[in-house]
């Protein structure tokens, strides 16, 4: 089975948010640097402006530590370390939170800018392409071409089990 494949039986098995057809798929968009990435929708619990993270002891690199999310503990994941991404430039960066539920834990990206929500066409998606960088290929189901621009799809479950991991 063909990772296009893979992805759209998990789509199929969609947990029925509204407005998802068997022929389409919701994103929600955001960037890192100028890059743009997807998550599915059906992942998104909240999305909120960065709020004091409390470092973790002896952490990965990508683990930022953990943020108080209306009274749940949620541990907060830098994609720009996770995905090898290099920091801002100026130093400084606007950051964005995406609360996101992966069974019965809840975590949060940290991300530069949330876009939009999206739906894309299923026979668009395509997977990756070889050029890509190995840590996102590991990390990513696949692509959509949009003018000018790869829009990545990140796996919310391969990035939490990597974290979870080390």
């Amino acid at each position: 089975m063909s990772a296009v494949e893979a992805q759209t039986e998990d789509w199929n098995e969609n947990d029925g948010a509204a407005g998802v057809t068997t022929s389409d798929n919701q994103l929600l968009t955001f960037y890192l640097d100028q890059q743009i990435f997807g998550i599915p929708v059906k992942y998104i619990k909240d999305i909120f402006k960065s709020t004091e993270i409390t470092k973790v002891p002896l952490a990965p690199l990508e683990v930022a530590g953990v943020v108080n999310l209306r009274g749940h503990i949620v541990t907060a994941i830098d994609l720009r370390q996770k995905l090898c991404i290099s920091p801002p430039k100026d130093g400084l960066q606007a950051a964005m939170n995406i609360a996101v539920d992966v069974g019965e834990e809840m975590y949060s990206f940290i991300v530069d800018k949330v876009a939009d929500v999206t739906m894309f066409s299923k026979k668009d998606f395509e997977d990756n392409p070889t050029t890509l960088d190995e840590k996102l290929k590991e990390l990513s189901m696949g692509i959509y071409k949009l003018e000018g621009k790869l829009l990545i799809v990140l796996d919310v479950k391969k990035i939490i089990n990597c974290a979870e991991k080390q």
